[in-house]
């Protein structure tokens, strides 16, 4: 981008830190690749120094043209969502958070001739936070979020599936962002499946040798609910492996917490936490979603423990169906 540009976008972001900090960024990121060292330094260590102010995160606009390559692929999602709505194990958080910091001292680091973590797999169930939280963490760090559309990207000509994957790839090694690959499996399935074809067994191989030379400048975050599927070779191509599994009731409980921390209410909903024991975050938001819009729907001022519960045996009835589905399949 034009340096005019960017100074205009930066004079545009004041009082929006982390809008300021990430065109900060790319003007910096400019002068490096003008090898304009000394002045990059400087800028850097400016910015570095300056104390943070608290602002809601939210990611910028793409400051870089969108490449027609990677168009019917790749989609920009906004955020919407902030830390405050997802509930993580602590270990989950001091990698996220370890990743933030490595992802913001990624110049020194490299300067020490190592690697910068970049290249992350979510595993666990399904509703268990793994879209929300790639969602979260390219808000907190300032970069736009794509998200890989792959109904388009799986193409149903022979050897078009694996140009479509390289596409994106080269888009992710240009453009500093968080892209997101969901449903990692359908492009990574295990080459030893018997039912596979040979198409998706180069499919897999070009995706190996793609993610080998990826060094993006931002993150590549893939995400699958069927970690057993994944080809054996996958998982030393990642940097790191986080796993989401199913809420204790430590973490029910701080979710119901923030679920109802603006809504009227006659009841506790953390008192329903062993209710909840075994259920997913997106089976506990559908349940509190339900309570609120009984109240909505009847005209009342607060939500009762009644609409709550009610919520809570429907949810029931909807996992006992989908149970009996899955015995018969």
């Amino acid at each position: 981008m034009a340096r005019g540009e960017l100074m205009k976008k930066l004079l545009a972001s004041y009082g929006r830190e982390d809008e300021f900090r990430a065109v900060a960024e790319q003007i910096i990121l400019e002068e490096e690749q003008k090898n304009n060292r000394v002045l990059a330094r400087s800028l850097r260590k400016t910015l570095e120094t300056t104390p943070a102010k608290e602002t809601k995160p939210r990611s910028l606009a793409p400051l870089l043209p969108f490449p027609d390559a990677a168009n019917n692929f790749v989609e920009r999602v906004e955020p919407v969502h902030t830390h405050n709505d997802i509930a993580l194990t602590p270990a989950n958080i001091r990698v996220f958070l370890g990743l933030m910091k490595e992802f913001r001292r990624s110049e020194e680091i490299r300067k020490k001739g190592l690697p910068v973590r970049s290249k992350v797999l979510f595993c666990g169930p399904p509703g268990c936070g793994k879209t929300l939280c790639a969602e979260i963490f390219a808000s907190e760090l300032g970069l736009p979020l794509f998200v890989v559309k792959l109904d388009a990207l799986i193409s149903s000509y022979l050897g078009e599936t694996a140009s479509n994957v390289r596409k994106i790839f080269e888009f992710a090694r240009k453009q500093p962002c968080v892209l997101f690959l969901d449903e990692f499996d359908a492009l990574a399935r295990s080459r030893d499946d018997s039912s596979e074809h040979n198409e998706l067994r180069r499919v897999v191989n070009s995706l190996l040798l793609f993610i080998d030379r990826l060094q993006p400048k931002g993150f590549l975050i893939a995400a699958t609910n069927l970690d057993k599927s994944l080809d054996a070779a996958i998982w030393r191509r990642f940097d790191e492996v986080i796993w989401f599994d199913k809420p204790d009731e430590r973490m029910i409980k701080k979710y119901l917490e923030m679920k109802f921390r603006n809504v009227q209410r006659n009841f506790e909903p953390s008192d329903y936490s062993k209710k909840l024991s075994g259920y997913s975050y997106a089976e506990v938001e559908r349940i509190c979603i339900q309570a609120i819009k009984a109240s909505v729907i009847d005209r009342r001022k607060e939500v009762t423990a009644r609409d709550f519960l009610g919520a809570l045996s429907d949810e029931a009835r909807r996992r006992s169906g989908r149970e009996r589905l899955n015995n018969i399949t």
